[in-house]
């Protein structure tokens, strides 16, 4: 009973805390409408940003997700509910001093990927994933979830303002 009540929690938080981003997204960004050809652009290029997520961590590791990340205060990331990046210098610091020597490896791969354009310069990123963590001692963990973000067209391209992973348990 316990856990059923820990999970529902869990999902009320996500809840609150989804619909809290989009409440602020929507203020920031006003209600300027997005044309149907701005709309196709943006899932275009948002699709092929979340593929080149995929493929650049897996190509280089746990290291290439800071370029990834806004490199800004409004950047967070949420795991199962929990604050595990309040910015974008707690995930700096954490993947540099902590994640590097830990995993060795990843390989992600998205599934049945939905785009949601919000703005021109701003879209929702929802998507099934597969990840194999290679450790510092060759032992491989899998892990299968829903991935959830905004992505935010930047002076640096597109990058993720902020993210939400939940672990299928």
């Amino acid at each position: 009973m316990r856990n059923i009540l820990l999970i529902t929690t869990h999902r009320k938080a996500f809840i609150i805390a989804f619909f809290i981003v989009c409440i602020i997204a929507s203020c920031q960004l006003g209600n300027t409408p997005i044309t149907q050809e701005q709309s196709e652009t943006v899932k275009t290029n948002v699709q092929q940003f979340a593929d080149s997520i995929a493929t650049g961590v897996t190509h280089d590791g746990p290291i290439a997700w800071l370029k990834y990340f806004n490199d800004s205060p409004d950047f967070f990331m949420i795991s199962d509910g929990q604050m595990v990046f309040p910015d974008h210098e707690a995930a700096d610091k954490f993947i540099k001093t902590s994640l590097i020597k830990t995993i060795t490896g990843i390989n992600l791969k998205w599934n049945n990927t939905r785009i949601d354009p919000l703005t021109p310069d701003m879209a929702l990123i929802a998507s099934g994933f597969h990840e194999d963590l290679t450790d510092n001692k060759g032992a491989i963990t899998k892990f299968d979830g829903y991935f959830t973000a905004i992505a935010q067209k930047t002076d640096k391209g597109w990058q993720l303002r902020d993210a939400h992973w939940s672990i299928k348990h």
